[in-house]
């Protein structure tokens, strides 16, 4: 069941990875002509009217945009972890509501198969492909900055590996909504939905202290950014949480899926 559901994914996976590797590339060939053409002042000048506030949401303050490898560590993963959010959240919601919005789960009903198992392949399908675009976008551009110029490649390798921090959770909280709905449109909304507030809180919790508890309401903030561009190094803490989320949302979808009444 496994291969059947690496080869149905397989073609979302490569558009979402073709899409999102085409952007960076468009960055990489036009990035260059800005920062070094009469704009970048322009840019410099801009950037000094922004708030401290708002500039730190972005990891602005922390990183200057004057170079490529600046605004990918700034701006730039900001898309990544929507984009990854949003196919990890879109993913989690169909992986399994498809085969009832389908009406392939009578196939499923008569295969010799537990509905445990059932849960348990799909999600190390959508795991498989998460990490899968993860690489591809992070392989794409760690090419991309080493044609562009020097860059901390060591930073960039942690900085990577983030989404997959926040991402696989958004994938199995999703999943475990999922196991609510008959209907894939219904969860389609939700699911994204979920993500965008979510980086909507973790932007909020950066702006001043009385906004700062709204952090635990965001998966987001498992990414932790700022912390790999100051130290180099990912919190061991946000692995532990974030894999404690995984493991518990998949327990209570594998509880909620059997007790399902599959239609």
């Amino acid at each position: 069941m496994l291969k059947r559901e690496l080869k149905v994914n397989f073609k979302g996976f490569l558009i979402w990875s073709g899409v999102t590797i085409l952007m960076f590339l468009v960055v990489f060939l036009i990035y260059p002509s800005i920062i070094s053409g009469p704009e970048a002042d322009s840019i410099n000048e801009m950037m000094k009217m922004f708030p401290p506030e708002l500039l730190k949401s972005f990891n602005m303050d922390l990183a200057s945009i004057d170079s490529a490898y600046g605004w990918l560590k700034s701006e730039g993963f900001v898309f990544i972890l929507l984009i990854i959010g949003c196919y990890a959240g879109i993913t989690g919601s169909n992986i399994l509501l498809k085969e009832e919005s389908d009406k392939t789960i009578e196939y499923l009903g008569v295969m010799p198969i537990k509905r445990t198992s059932i849960v348990l392949q799909k999600s190390l399908a959508g795991i498989v492909y998460i990490i899968g675009i993860t690489a591809a976008v992070g392989i794409f551009n760690f090419i991309g900055l080493d044609l562009s110029g020097d860059f901390d490649k060591t930073q960039y390798i942690f900085l990577s590996l983030t989404p997959l921090l926040s991402c696989i959770p958004v994938f199995f909280v999703c999943m475990f909504l999922s196991t609510f709905a008959h209907k894939t449109k219904k969860m389609l909304g939700i699911s994204l939905g979920l993500v965008i507030l979510g980086y909507v809180f973790n932007a909020l919790s950066s702006l001043s202290e009385s906004t700062e508890y709204l952090k635990y309401f965001s998966v987001f903030t498992l990414a932790d950014i700022r912390n790999v561009i100051i130290n180099v190094s990912v919190d061991p803490s946000m692995i532990f949480i974030s894999l404690l989320i995984d493991a518990a949302f998949l327990c209570f979808t594998i509880i909620r899926y059997n007790k399902k009444e599959l239609v």
